[in-house]
């Protein structure tokens, strides 16, 4: 028996999320498919993170266990001859039988997109989040620093989640801006139900003047979802890397 951990890259525009439904195709569905043609037995994917449906990646990480005399670093090529062309495994490679994908997980980074200009967006529109009215960046990169640290993030996640705890340790946040594209980059232990979309919607509502950046730290204390700002669309979010 062997674990094999698969580094893979995929842009969800096409897909109901990761994880695997009965009505609907998604990313989880496509790869466990394409393996169990290789290895012509059963086959269980576990992935790092469930990404919503129109989310992307860059560097989500799962792994399954097989029995096949494929050698590890030879599921790449093979995996990606059977997969559409919006999803590509970047690495394989074998780990101890202990390996979780999620479980082992001590943290991702994930970026968020946003395009702001009043014009509409074509080109980029499946990866991006589009604001026309002028945002405040010195604003909202004010507003980044309060949200790192270990707090209770339980004013951004979407209500009806079911987690055991909603704290979580956030010790990366910080904004990069190019022109009319502002990039959100966060880094945690941890992210809940929607959480990098819902900071990403209040830091837009801190640009927007909607929200003061001064009300951050009392958003984050009181930790009512309806003080917090909306959640943005899943389209400019991007898995960027999971660590271990």
């Amino acid at each position: 028996m062997k674990n094999i951990k698969l580094t893979i890259e995929y842009d969800g525009s096409n897909y109901a999320g990761w994880q695997r439904q009965n009505n609907h195709l998604t990313i989880q569905e496509c790869i466990e498919n394409s393996i169990e043609k290789i290895v012509k037995e059963k086959v269980s994917i576990t992935g790092s993170s469930r990404t919503d449906a129109g989310v992307h990646a860059k560097g989500m990480v799962a792994n399954f266990k097989t029995d096949s005399s494929v050698p590890p670093e030879r599921f790449r090529e093979a995996i990606n001859t059977k997969l559409p062309d919006d999803i590509a495994i970047i690495k394989s490679e074998e780990v101890p039988l202990d390996f979780h994908a999620r479980y082992s997980s001590k943290g991702k980074t994930y970026c968020y997109t946003i395009i702001n200009r009043y014009e509409k967006v074509a080109i980029f529109r499946n990866y991006s989040c589009h604001v026309r009215d002028k945002l405040n960046f010195s604003d909202m990169e004010e507003a980044c620093k309060d949200f790192i640290g270990k707090h209770d993030f339980k004013a951004f996640k979407t209500s009806g989640s079911s987690v055991k705890t909603s704290i979580r340790t956030i010790s990366d946040l910080h904004l990069e801006k190019d022109g009319e594209i502002i990039k959100l980059y966060i880094t945690a232990d941890g992210f809940l139900y929607n959480m990098v979309r819902i900071i990403a919607g209040t830091l837009i509502e801190v640009g927007l003047g909607k929200i003061k950046k001064e009300d951050i730290k009392s958003i984050i204390n009181l930790g009512k979802r309806e003080d917090a700002g909306f959640c943005a669309p899943s389209t400019g979010l991007v898995l960027e890397k999971v660590y271990y």
